[in-house]
């Protein structure tokens, strides 16, 4: 028997039992159709991305087309820094069950990481951020998601699957996108409905029965419609035990559904209607604290530390839905395109974790691991959130030197926060505080920008934007630990602002394969709110604004065999909002800093010296400090007249219980980040026979706003493998992969009110996959 054929049966054993497996999970079912969620990512090629049989034939590196600019571009004529992903690269992080975190560290100046788990990501673009943890945190790395933003943290961890392409746009794209883009933007791009008939379906099954099955199914109707079905399904069994209860296979399960229905209508060339109905199923566990984990005085683990060991004695769960739907329409009108997107977004969460760590306190003995002050087990929720958003945006279409666009964008959220407390030692995880706030905001824009060439090698371009922004804020009531509760608007605060974001830039073409950028640009983000608490007051903090410089070049060498993208840049920010969380009192505060300033340089280098080997490397360097000498916060458990219970490094005044942050980086910012791969692949048996292997590296970062030994994250170095047989023109693939091979386990964040408490990464996984595209 031919090999493909002892591969096809295999899979219809494999597909089987997957599906058995699956079956145990919930089901997502979305009002426009039920989604089977074993149905397949459709591998569109993007650049670093997916090493198909054709390039392979041809020996050259595929064109990337991206839509940076709302238009569709080569990469190459861009005058932005911009990194894609998608195809094989892409589905290569996601069979092992990951959510959006894995992108970090693939690009260059991207992190990504989050105390919420898989709900809530927290984005990093050139060590630009928010480490903001509260369910109405605004973030200056936007995440647009089919052309509409998704504003609410919540809605940023939408999982990835059948995506055309993912862009990551560095610097201020306040010109032509959405929201609170000063540092960035994460641009998704899920695939369109076409008019043939064709999908695929992928699934794999790992250690802790981790599973990933994912798909899309494309049916033309007619010649004018056309429907896209596209699922996923996540699962992975509890494999953290609870040492002081004994219960084995506790925590750190999960079972995460997502599913999406397009709806293509295209009656004439001149005229298409999308409608995209989305929604996403999480239940499983929080991000789980680790009490001491640090040894102190160092940023090692501390002794007895394992990472599938931890000692609680609150509770831990995480549930969450979101749904949502946009349409899109677009009329050609000859001379100007009118493209119309109009969007609702919700989404309802509740997440309720043992925020000390471990068990007991100093009061009430016994405690552990290690020393417990008090105890902390607390709950955020979203009962309420609702998102419009509509956008009108003309263009030109002749193919004049001069090009142009112009629009209008409304923006809406309102939001019901609670915020819940319990009594984990005398209470048996009772209730004991909670606190209703209310959020609503409203936001306008007018924009455009224009194009010109201005000879045949010189490109210039320049866009503006105008943005009125309000927020309403307000605490309903507040309900004690004795029982006493206050009604109606105990604090409330009605911040506002406008601002005009610009950008200029230039592109030269040097020859036809080599070209050289310039680029200024503004970005500015709305005021915030942060509520009242039992800890400390309600905070505000103004609107924060940049500018950003930076130079590039992009050239495809070596007849197409090698591509190479590399800029340098500076930005500085003025009024940079902070979150500073710390002290003994679990204060958390809003609040600006004067500056904040960053610089350095990012490379992207794709290479096939020769047909079966395709390589990339990109890396960056990215060098932030915080300048304001006044600027203090509370560490790690100080408050006046008391010491931190970590080793600060700084300026620390025991008479306030505060240290200075002047001079030090912004939080969860690496200097170093980088990221290679390497696929070789050779002709067997009718099909390809191929090896895979990406690593991705960070270097130490801070983990929050001062410095302190046990609180300085150590580098990371993770290492992905893939082998795999592909066959019949591409039609079939099996595969074996690994993340994170060498089990390098490292503190990514901490909690720094009560005592040396900390969360790690992801562990090694092993596993096994099989596609088949039809």
């Amino acid at each position: 028997m031919e090999l493909g054929s002892l591969c096809s049966s295999a899979i219809q054993r494999f597909v089987h039992g997957l599906l058995r497996h699956a079956a145990r999970g919930p089901v997502l079912v979305l009002s426009a159709a039920a989604l089977t969620p074993v149905l397949l990512v459709s591998p569109v090629t993007a650049r670093a991305a997916d090493a198909t049989n054709e390039l392979a034939d041809s020996g050259a590196i595929a064109e990337v087309i991206v839509t940076a600019t709302r238009r569709e571009e080569n990469l190459k004529d861009v005058p932005i820094s911009a990194s894609t992903l998608g195809g094989a690269a892409l589905e290569n992080l996601t069979t092992a069950g990951e959510d959006v975190r894995l992108l970090a560290g693939r690009v260059p100046s991207l992190n990504v990481e989050s105390s919420f788990g898989r709900a809530y990501p927290r984005f990093y673009i050139r060590g630009y951020g928010n480490s903001d943890f509260h369910l109405n945190a605004s973030q200056p790395v936007s995440l647009i998601y089919d052309d509409v933003v998704q504003e609410n943290p919540i809605l940023k961890g939408f999982p990835i699957f059948d995506l055309a392409q993912v862009e990551v746009l560095r610097g201020p794209q306040g010109t032509l996108f959405g929201r609170n883009t000063p540092a960035g933007v994460v641009k998704f791009d899920s695939a369109k409905p076409v008019f043939d008939m064709g999908g695929y379906v992928s699934a794999s099954d790992a250690t802790y029965n981790t599973a990933n099955a994912e798909g899309a199914f494309n049916l033309p109707i007619n010649s004018t419609l056309a429907v896209r079905f596209s699922g996923l399904y996540q699962h992975r069994d509890d494999w953290v035990n609870n040492g002081l209860t004994g219960e084995k296979g506790k925590y750190e399960g999960y079972n995460d559904r997502a599913g999406r229905v397009q709806l293509l209508f295209k009656p004439t060339d001149d005229f298409q209607a999308l409608l995209n109905v989305h929604g996403r199923g999480l239940d499983g566990t929080a991000r789980l604290f680790r009490a001491n984990i640090f040894d102190p005085g160092t940023n090692n683990f501390a002794p007895g530390f394992r990472p599938d060991t931890v000692y609680l004695d609150g509770q831990n769960q995480q549930w969450l839905q979101t749904y949502g739907a946009n349409l899109r329409l677009q009329w050609n009108l000859g001379p100007v395109a009118l493209h119309s997107i109009t969007a609702f977004e919700s989404v309802h969460v509740y997440s309720r974790g043992d925020i000390d760590g471990g068990f007991g306190a100093v009061y009430d003995p016994p405690f552990g691991p290690g020393f417990i002050p008090f105890a902390d087990e607390t709950a955020d929720a979203l009962p309420s959130h609702q998102q419009y958003t509509q956008e009108f945006r003309i263009e030109s279409t002749n193919d004049s030197h001069l090009s142009w666009q112009a629009g209008a964008y409304y923006f809406y959220e309102g939001i019901t926060v609670d915020s819940y407390a319990y009594d984990t030692l005398f209470g048996a995880g009772a209730q004991s505080e909670l606190e209703v706030s209310k959020q609503t905001n409203h936001a306008y824009a007018l924009f455009g920008s224009v194009a010109d060439d201005v000879t045949d090698q010189l490109n210039v371009r320049a866009g503006i934007r105008y943005t009125e922004d309000r927020k309403s804020f307000g605490t309903l009531s507040y309900t004690a630990t004795d029982g006493t509760a206050l009604q109606g608007n105990v604090f409330s605060a009605r911040p506002s602002a406008s601002n005009v974001s610009w950008d200029l830039s230039g592109n030269y073409k040097i020859t036809s394969d080599v070209s050289a950028y310039a680029r200024v640009a503004t970005g500015f983000r709305a005021p915030s709110v942060q509520p009242a608490s039992p800890f400390g007051a309600q905070s505000e903090a103004k609107s924060e604004k940049n500018i950003s410089y930076e130079l590039g070049v992009k050239a495809e060498l070596l007849d197409h065999r090698l591509w190479v993208d590399a800029d340098v840049f500076d930005y500085e920010v003025k009024d940079q909002q902070l979150a500073a969380v710390g002290g003994a009192s679990n204060q958390t505060t809003l609040l600006n800093a004067h500056k904040a300033v960053g610089r350095g340089f990012e490379m992207d280098l794709e290479a096939r010296p020769i047909e079966p080997v395709l390589v990339t490397l990109n890396g960056s360097y990215n060098f932030t400090k915080l300048e304001d000498r006044n600027l203090t916060v509370f560490p790690c458990g100080a408050f006046p007249g008391s010491p931190p219970i970590c080793t600060v490094q700084g300026a620390f005044d025991p008479a306030t219980g505060k240290v200075s942050i002047d001079g030090n980086p912004l939080p969860q910012s690496p200097k170093w980040v980088g990221n290679a791969t390497l696929r070789y692949g050779i002709p067997l048996a009718g099909g390809e026979l191929y090896a895979y292997t990406d690593w991705t590296y960070r270097s130490e970062v801070n983990l929050f706003l001062y410095r302190a030994a046990e609180f300085t994250g150590k580098s990371l170095l993770e290492g992905g493998l893939r082998l795999g047989y592909t066959w019949d023109h591409g039609k079939y693939e099996v595969a074996g992969f690994g993340r994170n091979i060498t089990n390098k386990i490292v503190a990514t964040g901490g909690i720094d009110f009560n005592n040396l408490t900390g969360f790690i990464n992801e562990p090694r996984i092993w596993g096994g996959q099989i596609k088949v595209k039809f």
